[in-house]
Protein backbone atom coordinates (compact mmCIF):
# COMPACT_ATOMS: atom_id res chain seq x y z
CA UNK A 1 0.00 0.00 0.00
CA UNK A 2 1.55 3.52 -1.06
CA UNK A 3 2.67 5.56 2.08
CA UNK A 4 3.29 2.25 4.08
CA UNK A 5 6.73 1.63 5.31
CA UNK A 6 8.72 -1.21 3.88
CA UNK A 7 8.81 -4.19 6.29
CA UNK A 8 12.28 -4.59 8.46
CA UNK A 9 13.49 -7.95 6.96
CA UNK A 10 13.92 -10.56 9.68
CA UNK A 11 15.50 -13.96 10.22
CA UNK A 12 13.53 -16.91 10.43
CA UNK A 13 12.99 -17.32 14.11
CA UNK A 14 14.65 -20.92 14.01
CA UNK A 15 17.35 -19.87 11.82
CA UNK A 16 21.07 -20.18 13.22
CA UNK A 17 22.38 -16.87 13.57
CA UNK A 18 25.19 -17.20 11.12
CA UNK A 19 27.48 -14.98 9.68
CA UNK A 20 26.49 -15.54 6.24
CA UNK A 21 23.18 -15.24 7.05
CA UNK A 22 23.38 -12.32 9.06
CA UNK A 23 25.17 -10.23 6.81
CA UNK A 24 23.14 -10.90 4.24
CA UNK A 25 20.35 -9.54 6.03
CA UNK A 26 22.43 -6.71 6.64
CA UNK A 27 23.08 -6.03 3.16
CA UNK A 28 19.48 -5.96 2.50
CA UNK A 29 18.41 -3.45 5.49
CA UNK A 30 18.29 -6.17 8.21
CA UNK A 31 19.02 -3.57 11.26
CA UNK A 32 21.44 -4.83 14.68
CA UNK A 33 18.57 -3.56 17.23
CA UNK A 34 16.10 -6.50 15.69
CA UNK A 35 18.33 -8.94 15.49
CA UNK A 36 19.25 -8.36 19.19
CA UNK A 37 15.64 -7.81 19.82
CA UNK A 38 15.50 -11.40 18.46
CA UNK A 39 18.26 -12.65 20.88
CA UNK A 40 16.37 -11.25 23.85
CA UNK A 41 12.94 -13.15 22.98
CA UNK A 42 14.77 -16.27 22.44
CA UNK A 43 16.30 -16.14 25.82
CA UNK A 44 13.02 -15.05 27.23
CA UNK A 45 11.23 -17.86 25.95
CA UNK A 46 13.91 -20.03 26.82
CA UNK A 47 13.39 -19.47 30.34
CA UNK A 48 16.69 -20.40 31.53
CA UNK A 49 18.41 -17.97 34.02
CA UNK A 50 22.03 -19.91 33.89
CA UNK A 51 23.06 -19.14 30.44
CA UNK A 52 23.92 -15.30 31.25
CA UNK A 53 25.83 -14.10 34.72
CA UNK A 54 25.25 -10.20 33.21
CA UNK A 55 23.27 -9.42 30.37
CA UNK A 56 23.71 -6.18 28.34
CA UNK A 57 20.46 -4.58 27.13
CA UNK A 58 19.38 -5.08 23.26
CA UNK A 59 20.88 -1.95 22.21
CA UNK A 60 23.57 -1.75 19.97
CA UNK A 61 26.81 0.26 20.17
CA UNK A 62 27.34 2.51 17.68
CA UNK A 63 29.30 0.34 14.26
CA UNK A 64 30.57 2.28 11.26
CA UNK A 65 28.65 1.88 8.04
CA UNK A 66 28.20 -2.02 6.84
CA UNK A 67 31.49 -3.01 5.46
CA UNK A 68 31.75 -6.58 5.90
CA UNK A 69 34.98 -7.27 4.17
CA UNK A 70 36.56 -4.34 6.58
CA UNK A 71 34.75 -5.37 9.61
CA UNK A 72 34.02 -9.55 8.67
CA UNK A 73 32.47 -9.39 12.60
CA UNK A 74 30.04 -6.63 11.91
CA UNK A 75 27.12 -6.67 13.44
CA UNK A 76 27.76 -10.16 14.53
CA UNK A 77 26.22 -11.13 17.98
CA UNK A 78 29.06 -13.02 20.61
CA UNK A 79 28.47 -13.90 23.98
CA UNK A 80 31.54 -13.54 26.79
CA UNK A 81 32.88 -16.77 29.32
CA UNK A 82 32.38 -14.67 32.36
CA UNK A 83 36.26 -15.23 32.94
CA UNK A 84 37.36 -13.00 30.04
CA UNK A 85 36.96 -9.11 30.61
CA UNK A 86 34.69 -6.58 28.74
CA UNK A 87 35.06 -3.27 29.82
CA UNK A 88 31.78 -2.01 31.46
CA UNK A 89 30.17 -5.56 32.26
CA UNK A 90 31.41 -7.08 35.91
CA UNK A 91 34.07 -10.34 35.60
CA UNK A 92 33.04 -12.53 38.50
CA UNK A 93 34.86 -15.89 37.20
CA UNK A 94 31.28 -17.32 38.77
CA UNK A 95 32.90 -16.28 42.39
CA UNK A 96 30.65 -13.29 43.58
CA UNK A 97 33.32 -12.99 46.33
CA UNK A 98 35.87 -12.10 44.12
CA UNK A 99 33.54 -9.61 41.41
CA UNK A 100 35.20 -6.60 39.76
CA UNK A 101 34.79 -4.43 37.33
CA UNK A 102 37.76 -3.86 33.90
CA UNK A 103 38.70 -0.56 32.81
CA UNK A 104 39.50 -2.52 29.68
CA UNK A 105 38.54 -5.52 27.60
CA UNK A 106 40.59 -8.54 27.38
CA UNK A 107 42.65 -8.26 24.09
CA UNK A 108 40.67 -10.99 22.24
CA UNK A 109 37.66 -9.21 22.83
CA UNK A 110 38.96 -6.00 21.61
CA UNK A 111 40.01 -7.64 18.22
CA UNK A 112 36.07 -9.19 17.98
CA UNK A 113 34.76 -5.20 18.76
CA UNK A 114 37.16 -3.40 16.49
CA UNK A 115 36.05 -5.81 13.79
CA UNK A 116 32.27 -4.80 14.11
CA UNK A 117 31.07 -7.63 17.12
CA UNK A 118 27.85 -6.90 19.40
CA UNK A 119 29.01 -8.37 23.24
CA UNK A 120 25.62 -10.27 24.04
CA UNK A 121 26.91 -10.29 27.92
CA UNK A 122 28.96 -12.64 30.18
CA UNK A 123 28.33 -16.41 30.34
CA UNK A 124 28.31 -18.60 33.21
CA UNK A 125 31.23 -21.44 33.91
CA UNK A 126 32.39 -24.25 36.11
CA UNK A 127 33.68 -21.54 38.81
CA UNK A 128 37.58 -20.06 38.21
CA UNK A 129 37.29 -22.26 35.38
CA UNK A 130 38.00 -25.78 37.22
CA UNK A 131 35.88 -28.68 35.86
CA UNK A 132 34.36 -30.22 32.84
CA UNK A 133 30.78 -30.66 33.86
CA UNK A 134 29.23 -27.38 33.88
CA UNK A 135 27.76 -27.24 37.29
CA UNK A 136 30.12 -26.24 39.64
CA UNK A 137 28.79 -22.61 39.82
CA UNK A 138 26.72 -20.87 42.61
CA UNK A 139 24.10 -19.13 40.28
CA UNK A 140 21.83 -21.61 38.14
CA UNK A 141 22.82 -24.60 36.19
CA UNK A 142 22.65 -23.72 32.41
CA UNK A 143 20.53 -26.06 30.95
CA UNK A 144 22.40 -28.63 28.57
CA UNK A 145 20.36 -27.61 24.66
CA UNK A 146 19.56 -31.28 23.86
CA UNK A 147 19.33 -32.90 27.20
CA UNK A 148 18.30 -31.28 30.04
CA UNK A 149 18.59 -33.74 32.57
CA UNK A 150 22.63 -33.92 31.39
CA UNK A 151 25.40 -32.06 32.54
CA UNK A 152 25.33 -28.88 29.78
CA UNK A 153 29.55 -29.61 30.03
CA UNK A 154 32.29 -27.27 31.78
CA UNK A 155 34.17 -25.00 32.50
CA UNK A 156 32.49 -22.75 29.26
CA UNK A 157 29.16 -23.92 29.85
CA UNK A 158 26.99 -20.80 29.24
CA UNK A 159 28.87 -20.06 26.07
CA UNK A 160 28.16 -23.46 24.56
CA UNK A 161 24.34 -22.91 25.72
CA UNK A 162 24.25 -19.72 24.15
CA UNK A 163 25.60 -20.74 20.51
CA UNK A 164 23.74 -24.02 21.08
CA UNK A 165 20.28 -22.26 21.91
CA UNK A 166 20.83 -19.35 18.75
CA UNK A 167 21.35 -16.90 21.33
CA UNK A 168 24.64 -15.64 19.51
CA UNK A 169 26.27 -16.75 16.42
CA UNK A 170 29.73 -17.23 18.23
CA UNK A 171 30.84 -17.45 21.87
CA UNK A 172 34.53 -16.88 23.67
CA UNK A 173 35.15 -19.57 26.43
CA UNK A 174 38.63 -21.03 27.94
CA UNK A 175 40.25 -24.18 27.42
CA UNK A 176 42.12 -25.60 30.07
CA UNK A 177 41.74 -29.29 30.06
CA UNK A 178 39.02 -29.50 27.84
CA UNK A 179 36.74 -26.59 28.54
CA UNK A 180 36.18 -25.45 24.54
CA UNK A 181 35.51 -29.28 23.57
CA UNK A 182 33.85 -30.76 26.14
CA UNK A 183 30.66 -28.41 26.22
CA UNK A 184 30.90 -27.87 22.63
CA UNK A 185 30.53 -31.91 22.51
CA UNK A 186 27.65 -32.52 24.98
CA UNK A 187 25.77 -29.97 23.42
CA UNK A 188 26.04 -30.40 19.58
CA UNK A 189 28.36 -27.78 18.50
CA UNK A 190 31.45 -26.75 16.98
CA UNK A 191 34.48 -25.95 19.66
CA UNK A 192 38.52 -24.97 18.85
CA UNK A 193 41.12 -25.29 21.56
CA UNK A 194 44.09 -23.05 19.92
CA UNK A 195 47.25 -23.21 20.61
CA UNK A 196 48.81 -21.92 23.32
CA UNK A 197 49.39 -17.76 22.78
CA UNK A 198 47.77 -17.94 19.57
CA UNK A 199 44.94 -16.22 20.84
CA UNK A 200 45.84 -13.48 23.26
CA UNK A 201 44.94 -14.15 27.06
CA UNK A 202 45.85 -10.77 28.84
CA UNK A 203 42.78 -10.01 30.02
CA UNK A 204 41.33 -13.85 31.23
CA UNK A 205 41.43 -14.49 34.65
CA UNK A 206 43.86 -17.26 35.03
CA UNK A 207 43.27 -20.66 36.08
CA UNK A 208 46.52 -22.41 35.09
CA UNK A 209 47.99 -19.71 32.99
CA UNK A 210 50.70 -22.07 31.31
CA UNK A 211 47.59 -23.87 30.15
CA UNK A 212 44.97 -21.61 29.29
CA UNK A 213 43.82 -20.98 25.82
CA UNK A 214 40.73 -18.92 24.94
CA UNK A 215 38.55 -20.64 22.72
CA UNK A 216 35.99 -20.32 20.49
CA UNK A 217 32.48 -21.42 20.36
CA UNK A 218 30.23 -22.00 17.04
CA UNK A 219 27.49 -23.66 14.97
CA UNK A 220 30.00 -23.98 12.16
CA UNK A 221 33.97 -24.48 11.27
CA UNK A 222 33.68 -21.31 8.92
CA UNK A 223 32.73 -19.11 11.54
CA UNK A 224 34.78 -20.51 14.47
CA UNK A 225 37.52 -19.75 11.69
CA UNK A 226 36.42 -16.32 10.79
CA UNK A 227 36.38 -15.15 14.95
CA UNK A 228 39.83 -17.51 15.47
CA UNK A 229 41.34 -15.32 12.76
CA UNK A 230 40.30 -11.87 14.17
CA UNK A 231 41.40 -12.84 17.28
CA UNK A 232 44.74 -15.01 16.49
CA UNK A 233 47.64 -12.98 17.94
CA UNK A 234 51.10 -12.81 16.21
CA UNK A 235 51.52 -16.81 16.36
CA UNK A 236 49.56 -17.16 13.67
CA UNK A 237 48.43 -20.71 12.17
CA UNK A 238 50.82 -22.36 9.76
CA UNK A 239 49.97 -24.77 6.88
CA UNK A 240 50.56 -28.10 8.20
CA UNK A 241 49.27 -30.79 5.38
CA UNK A 242 47.37 -33.75 6.74
CA UNK A 243 47.66 -36.60 4.97
CA UNK A 244 47.10 -39.81 7.57
CA UNK A 245 45.20 -39.87 10.75
CA UNK A 246 45.60 -42.11 14.16
CA UNK A 247 42.74 -43.09 15.53
CA UNK A 248 42.81 -44.49 19.32
CA UNK A 249 43.52 -48.64 18.85
CA UNK A 250 41.40 -51.04 20.47
CA UNK A 251 42.59 -50.92 24.15
CA UNK A 252 42.94 -47.05 23.93
CA UNK A 253 38.84 -46.90 22.62
CA UNK A 254 36.72 -45.59 25.82
CA UNK A 255 32.82 -45.11 25.10
CA UNK A 256 31.24 -45.86 28.56
CA UNK A 257 27.69 -45.67 26.79
CA UNK A 258 26.56 -48.28 24.21
CA UNK A 259 24.89 -45.92 22.03
CA UNK A 260 28.18 -44.07 21.43
CA UNK A 261 29.61 -46.87 19.79
CA UNK A 262 27.65 -46.89 16.30
CA UNK A 263 28.37 -43.45 15.91
CA UNK A 264 31.97 -43.25 16.57
CA UNK A 265 31.79 -46.24 13.69
CA UNK A 266 29.91 -43.85 11.47
CA UNK A 267 32.70 -41.39 11.52
CA UNK A 268 35.89 -43.74 11.69
CA UNK A 269 34.70 -44.85 8.70
CA UNK A 270 34.21 -41.48 6.87
CA UNK A 271 37.28 -40.58 8.16
CA UNK A 272 38.99 -44.34 6.27
CA UNK A 273 37.21 -43.04 3.15
CA UNK A 274 39.04 -39.77 3.11
CA UNK A 275 42.02 -40.29 3.75
CA UNK A 276 44.36 -42.74 5.66
CA UNK A 277 43.87 -43.77 9.18
CA UNK A 278 45.83 -45.80 10.75
CA UNK A 279 44.93 -47.01 14.73
CA UNK A 280 47.92 -45.69 16.92
CA UNK A 281 49.16 -46.05 20.58
CA UNK A 282 47.69 -43.46 22.61
CA UNK A 283 48.44 -44.60 26.02
CA UNK A 284 51.55 -41.97 26.56
CA UNK A 285 48.89 -39.40 25.49
CA UNK A 286 46.19 -40.94 28.28
CA UNK A 287 49.23 -41.14 30.93
CA UNK A 288 50.18 -37.66 30.13
CA UNK A 289 46.35 -36.57 30.64
CA UNK A 290 45.96 -38.06 33.94
CA UNK A 291 48.92 -35.86 35.39
CA UNK A 292 46.86 -32.93 35.01
CA UNK A 293 44.57 -33.30 38.47
CA UNK A 294 46.20 -36.46 40.02
CA UNK A 295 50.08 -34.82 40.28
CA UNK A 296 51.83 -31.78 41.05
CA UNK A 297 50.01 -29.46 38.10
CA UNK A 298 47.32 -28.58 40.33
CA UNK A 299 49.48 -26.47 42.16
CA UNK A 300 49.24 -24.20 39.36
CA UNK A 301 46.06 -23.87 39.76
CA UNK A 302 46.02 -22.92 43.60
CA UNK A 303 48.90 -20.44 42.36
CA UNK A 304 46.38 -18.51 40.36
CA UNK A 305 43.35 -18.50 42.69
CA UNK A 306 43.95 -20.56 46.05
CA UNK A 307 44.44 -17.13 47.57
CA UNK A 308 40.67 -16.64 46.78
CA UNK A 309 40.01 -19.48 49.16
CA UNK A 310 42.16 -19.09 51.75
CA UNK A 311 40.95 -15.49 52.21
CA UNK A 312 37.20 -16.50 52.40
CA UNK A 313 36.65 -20.28 52.35
CA UNK A 314 32.71 -19.80 51.66
CA UNK A 315 33.30 -17.90 48.76
CA UNK A 316 34.60 -20.89 46.54
CA UNK A 317 32.44 -23.62 45.84
CA UNK A 318 33.03 -26.28 47.72
CA UNK A 319 34.02 -28.65 44.84
CA UNK A 320 36.68 -26.50 43.75
CA UNK A 321 37.61 -25.95 47.16
CA UNK A 322 38.25 -29.81 47.45
CA UNK A 323 40.33 -29.27 44.22
CA UNK A 324 42.22 -27.09 45.88
CA UNK A 325 42.74 -28.54 48.94
CA UNK A 326 44.51 -31.22 46.74
CA UNK A 327 47.62 -28.93 46.34
CA UNK A 328 49.37 -28.67 49.54
CA UNK A 329 51.10 -31.92 50.02
CA UNK A 330 52.98 -30.91 46.64
CA UNK A 331 56.72 -29.57 46.84
CA UNK A 332 58.45 -27.68 44.52
CA UNK A 333 60.70 -31.00 43.86
CA UNK A 334 57.31 -33.01 43.10
CA UNK A 335 56.59 -30.07 40.90
CA UNK A 336 59.84 -30.50 39.16
CA UNK A 337 59.33 -34.02 38.58
CA UNK A 338 56.07 -33.66 37.11
CA UNK A 339 57.62 -31.09 34.44
CA UNK A 340 60.17 -34.28 33.78
CA UNK A 341 57.12 -37.12 33.57
CA UNK A 342 55.51 -34.14 31.16
CA UNK A 343 58.57 -33.68 28.92
CA UNK A 344 59.29 -37.71 28.88
CA UNK A 345 56.31 -38.55 27.75
CA UNK A 346 55.92 -35.53 24.91
CA UNK A 347 59.05 -37.75 23.51
CA UNK A 348 56.99 -40.89 24.25
CA UNK A 349 54.30 -39.81 21.74
CA UNK A 350 57.00 -38.21 18.73
CA UNK A 351 56.56 -42.17 17.21
CA UNK A 352 52.84 -40.98 16.80
CA UNK A 353 53.45 -37.80 14.92
CA UNK A 354 56.27 -39.45 12.48
CA UNK A 355 53.24 -41.90 11.99
CA UNK A 356 50.08 -39.63 11.23
CA UNK A 357 49.67 -36.34 11.04
CA UNK A 358 46.60 -36.04 12.82
CA UNK A 359 44.49 -37.72 15.68
CA UNK A 360 40.73 -38.45 15.51
CA UNK A 361 39.37 -39.61 19.18
CA UNK A 362 35.90 -39.41 20.66
CA UNK A 363 35.18 -35.95 22.40
CA UNK A 364 34.24 -37.26 25.52
CA UNK A 365 34.23 -41.12 26.75
CA UNK A 366 30.90 -40.56 29.15
CA UNK A 367 27.59 -38.41 28.85
CA UNK A 368 26.97 -37.43 32.36
CA UNK A 369 23.26 -36.94 33.83
CA UNK A 370 23.03 -34.01 36.74
CA UNK A 371 22.10 -37.33 39.10
CA UNK A 372 25.25 -38.60 38.31
CA UNK A 373 27.52 -35.59 39.47
CA UNK A 374 24.94 -35.21 42.57
CA UNK A 375 25.95 -38.60 43.58
CA UNK A 376 29.72 -38.54 42.71
CA UNK A 377 31.09 -34.92 41.97
CA UNK A 378 34.48 -35.93 40.90
CA UNK A 379 34.86 -38.93 39.25
CA UNK A 380 32.40 -38.40 36.33
CA UNK A 381 34.02 -35.17 35.68
CA UNK A 382 37.79 -36.52 35.55
CA UNK A 383 36.49 -39.47 33.30
CA UNK A 384 35.54 -36.30 30.82
CA UNK A 385 38.87 -35.56 30.61
CA UNK A 386 40.10 -38.47 28.66
CA UNK A 387 40.62 -37.18 25.19
CA UNK A 388 41.29 -33.63 26.15
CA UNK A 389 43.25 -32.96 28.93
CA UNK A 390 46.73 -34.00 27.22
CA UNK A 391 46.01 -31.73 24.52
CA UNK A 392 47.02 -28.59 26.78
CA UNK A 393 49.36 -30.16 28.51
CA UNK A 394 51.13 -31.07 25.23
CA UNK A 395 50.56 -27.60 23.51
CA UNK A 396 48.41 -29.34 20.86
CA UNK A 397 45.38 -28.03 18.53
CA UNK A 398 42.25 -29.36 18.74
CA UNK A 399 38.84 -28.70 16.79
CA UNK A 400 35.79 -30.99 18.56
CA UNK A 401 32.85 -31.17 15.76
CA UNK A 402 29.41 -32.56 16.06
CA UNK A 403 29.08 -36.19 14.97
CA UNK A 404 25.92 -38.42 14.16
CA UNK A 405 23.53 -38.84 16.97
CA UNK A 406 23.98 -41.59 19.19
CA UNK A 407 21.54 -44.08 18.83
CA UNK A 408 19.47 -43.16 21.71
CA UNK A 409 19.32 -39.33 20.03
CA UNK A 410 21.79 -37.53 22.13
CA UNK A 411 24.76 -35.56 20.41
CA UNK A 412 27.82 -37.03 19.77
CA UNK A 413 30.96 -35.54 19.16
CA UNK A 414 34.61 -36.48 17.78
CA UNK A 415 37.82 -34.20 17.77
CA UNK A 416 40.74 -33.76 15.65
CA UNK A 417 43.84 -33.14 17.27
CA UNK A 418 47.39 -31.72 15.32
CA UNK A 419 50.51 -30.14 16.57
CA UNK A 420 50.92 -26.58 17.25
CA UNK A 421 49.77 -24.23 14.51
CA UNK A 422 47.37 -26.78 12.81
CA UNK A 423 44.35 -24.98 13.55
CA UNK A 424 43.44 -24.27 9.82
CA UNK A 425 44.65 -27.85 8.76
CA UNK A 426 42.40 -29.53 11.23
CA UNK A 427 39.37 -27.26 10.60
CA UNK A 428 40.17 -28.04 6.38
CA UNK A 429 39.73 -31.58 7.11
CA UNK A 430 36.82 -31.65 9.57
CA UNK A 431 34.77 -29.31 7.00
CA UNK A 432 35.39 -32.67 4.79
CA UNK A 433 34.53 -35.12 7.64
CA UNK A 434 31.62 -33.33 8.52
CA UNK A 435 30.46 -33.47 4.66
CA UNK A 436 31.30 -36.96 4.39
CA UNK A 437 29.20 -38.25 7.57
CA UNK A 438 25.95 -39.32 7.10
Amino acid sequence: MLGMPARMPTLPDDQPLSIAALHAGYARALTPDAVLALIHDRLARLDDPGIFLHLAPPIPRPLPPFDPDRFPLWGIPVAVKDNIDVAGMPTTAACPGFTYHPDSSAQAVARLEAAGALILGKTNLDQFATGLVGVRTPYPVPRNACAPDRVPGGSSSGSAVAVAQGLATLALGTDTAGSGRIPAALNGIVGMKPSVGAIPTRGVVPACPSLDCVSIFATDIADTLTGFDVMAGPDAPRDIPIGRVGVPRTEDLFLDDAPMRPAWDTVATAAAALLPVDPVDLSPFLAAARMLYEGAFVAERDAAFGDVWRADPAAVHPVIARILATAAPFSATDAFRALHRMAALKAATRPVWAQVDALLVPSAPNFPTLADLAADPIAPNARLGTYTNFVNLMDLAALAIPGPRRADGLPFGVTLIGPRGSERALASLATRLLAATP
